[in-house]
């Protein structure tokens, strides 16, 4: 059986996931210290969480890049939102004003992959191997 991974969608779900930790943790960050779970303000859980979306983001657009429609602009602005992630971790006082573009930028580009793909699904250049 051959399994297929749609990578737009996997990262789409990587970027709401993302959207909904950042979104309900500070909601529920009292009842963790209960359970001995310590993952607020920790930065290694966070710069993880960063990474981990930055590869498969990145995996997903370069697929959606070499595969079908050959243009940077996605990859453009997931790094400018990967950068803006980065930025909020190091100047904590102005999280929310990195956060929220970032959030934005990074689902903006996996929608905008999507589409290009769905476009340019017949349109391939001479490098394309299928």
């Amino acid at each position: 059986m051959n399994i297929k991974i749609n990578w737009d969608a996997l990262g789409i779900t990587t970027s709401v996931a993302c959207a909904i930790h950042c979104a309900v943790l500070p909601l529920i960050m009292t009842s963790f210290p209960l359970f001995g779970i310590n993952i607020i303000e920790n930065d290694w859980f966070e710069y993880s969480m960063i990474l981990l979306a930055f590869f498969i983001g990145s995996y997903s657009l370069y697929h959606g890049y070499k595969k079908h429609h050959h243009s940077f602009l996605p990859m453009i602005i997931f790094t400018f939102g990967i950068i803006f992630l980065f930025v909020k971790q190091i100047w904590h006082n102005l999280h929310i004003w990195f956060l929220v573009p970032a959030v934005v930028l990074i689902i903006t580009a996996h929608v905008i992959n999507f589409r290009f793909c769905r476009v340019h699904n017949h349109a391939h250049k001479d490098d394309c191997n299928h």
